[in-house]
């Protein structure tokens, strides 16, 4: 285990304001995503899409590195060139997604656990051979008077932990990603909560499985009022009470911190961001606090390129302004 190549390859991450696109959607996720600009979902379409992003000139400036799907990884562009190729020569860093997603807890199944620990040190060695150098597992909790349950924050725990041992055996940075959801009515002192009960158990379990902290990357939720609630907390103070929850339970080891948009807008993902690097700049957060979005990065670009390859420029053009913004708000200059 080469701790010292993946802190290099994490802290690269986080460098100079960039972070990550999440394009590793699931072929059932990005048909919802298709479906909403009636585009049909094939292997030729997902294609096309994708590397319409990855071949954006210049797009290596803000994206450090892309989260990609399976199917994806082994993909060639409509020139015959892998897209992992593309993505290398673009100055990002190619990256696998691992988990086979969230599935019913049981007994009851009122909350999820994540599933793919089975044959995943074999997975991390093709993927490495294919040149994934960092990886991505997620589960996610939801917020209400009972939950997160204590056996649902622990079998998650243990599985990312187990997760994240078995990609730093293969060299690979695991990115873990423990998303408290924003679905719901609660105040965001709830969702406070539930985010440190979380994030406890999850260190307690990297440490119980030897994961070095140096060689990994956070991938967390904001701490935010829920999607529902009558009263929903501004920028500020979300910046306030992310960073007070985090100050609390994430060690100053890990090298960077890399927010998942969550279901927040491109607006709100990206005036939030800002606003926590602007309180961190004063306050001297110990980490780097960047980004790792899907949709708030995306959506603009779908939107325009709609399945048409003939709009692909365009598509382009609102990708990298999308990029730039939410790269600068990583370093707490963004200008709406």
């Amino acid at each position: 285990m080469n701790v010292e190549r993946m802190n290099d390859t994490a802290r690269a991450i986080v460098a100079d304001g960039k972070g990550l696109l999440a394009a590793d959607e699931s072929t059932n996720t990005i048909k919802k995503r298709f479906d909403q600009v009636n585009v049909e979902s094939t292997e030729r379409t997902r294609r096309d899409y994708r590397h319409m992003l990855f071949s954006t000139p210049g797009i290596g400036q803000f994206i450090s590195g892309v989260i990609l799907f399976d199917e994806t990884i082994r993909q060639e562009g409509p020139d015959g060139q892998p897209l992992v190729k593309q993505i290398e020569q673009a100055g990002m860093i190619p990256g696998i997604k691992v988990d086979r997603g969230a599935k019913p807890l049981a007994p009851t199944g009122s909350e999820k656990v994540t599933e793919g620990l089975d044959g995943l040190r074999e997975r991390f060695a093709e993927y490495g051979e294919m040149g994934a150098r960092f990886a991505k597992w997620r589960a996610v909790f939801s917020v209400d008077d009972d939950k997160p349950s204590e056996k649902c924050i622990r079998a998650n725990a243990h599985a990312l932990a187990r997760y994240a041992a078995l990609a730093q055996e293969a060299d690979i940075v695991p990115i873990v990603e423990p998303e408290v959801l924003m679905d719901g009515t609660h105040a965001i002192a709830d969702h406070a909560a539930a985010t440190e009960r979380v994030l406890r158990g999850v260190f307690a379990e990297l440490a119980e499985q030897g994961v070095a902290l140096e060689g990994m990357l956070l991938k967390p939720n904001m701490v935010l009022s829920g999607k529902e609630a009558s009263q929903q907390a501004g920028a500020a103070e979300v910046a306030r009470t992310t960073l007070r929850t985090f100050r609390r339970v994430v060690p100053a080891a890990v090298p960077g911190i890399v927010f998942l948009s969550g279901g927040q807008t491109d607006e709100q993902a990206t005036r939030n961001l800002d606003a926590i690097n602007k309180l961190a700049q004063e306050d001297g957060a110990p980490w780097p606090l960047s980004f790792s979005y899907g949709r708030a990065l995306q959506q603009a670009a779908l939107k325009t390129w709609a399945g048409n390859n003939d709009n692909a420029n365009q598509a382009r053009e609102a990708f990298m302004a999308r990029a730039q913004q939410t790269s600068a708000a990583a370093q707490g200059r963004y200008a709406a």
